[in-house]
C-alpha cells in the first residue's frame, strides 16, 4: 500500500465495495425487490419509512408489525411485515428531535452484497428517501463515493414498476 501523500489518496481495502451516495437496495426479508436508499455516513443507524407500526407478542417474543411503501411519492406495492424487536433506541432525527424507535434486524442487499443491518422504523413521509443506510451497516463492507450514484446499477423501469397500476 502506498502513502496518501504519494500521487493521491490511498486505495480502499480490497474487500470494500464502492457505493454511491444513493443506491437501489433490496430488502429480501420483506419481499421488497427494489427501493431507493440514501447512504449516510453521518447517521449511525439505518432507518426505514414504516407506517401502521404495531408492537405485538408472538409466541412470547416481542415483535413489530408494520407496512412499508417502497416507492417515493406512491402507496403502490405496499408490503406488510412482522419482525422480532431487536432493540429500542432514542434517536435524534435530522431535525433535532429525539424519539424512541423500534429497531429490527434485516438483510439489505446493496451493490451486490447482503449485509444484516439494525434498522429503526419511523415515518419518513417528508424525507427524500424511504430508506437511509447508516454507517454501522456500511462499516467494513463499503466505501461511499459522495460524487457518484447507483453504482450497483438500476433496475429496469418495468421491474421497478411491475406491480403498479393494479
Amino acid at each position: 500500500m502506498r502513502c496518501a501523500c504519494e500521487d493521491g489518496p490511498v486505495s480502499p481495502p480490497h474487500s470494500n465495495i464502492v457505493a454511491g451516495w444513493r443506491e437501489w437496495v433490496s430488502l429480501p426479508d420483506l419481499g421488497v425487490p427494489w427501493m431507493k436508499a440514501k447512504l449516510d455516513t453521518g447517521a449511525r443507524s439505518s432507518a426505514l419509512h414504516a407506517f401502521d407500526i404495531e408492537e405485538v407478542v408472538r409466541d412470547g417474543e416481542d415483535c413489530v408489525r408494520f407496512r412499508v411503501q417502497p416507492w417515493q411519492r406512491s402507496s403502490d406495492d405496499a408490503v406488510e411485515a412482522e419482525l422480532p424487536v431487536h432493540d429500542r433506541r432514542r434517536v435524534r432525527s435530522s431535525s433535532g428531535h429525539i424519539e424512541e424507535r423500534v429497531v429490527v434486524l434485516m438483510d439489505v442487499e446493496l451493490v451486490g452484497r447482503a449485509v444484516t443491518a439494525e434498522v429503526t422504523l419511523s415515518r419518513r413521509d417528508e424525507m427524500g428517501f424511504r430508506m437511509l443506510i447508516g454507517r454501522e451497516a456500511l462499516r467494513g463492507a463499503y466505501v461511499v463515493d459522495p460524487g457518484r450514484s447507483y453504482l450497483g446499477g438500476r433496475p429496469k423501469k418495468r421491474e421497478r414498476r411491475k406491480n403498479r397500476g393494479r
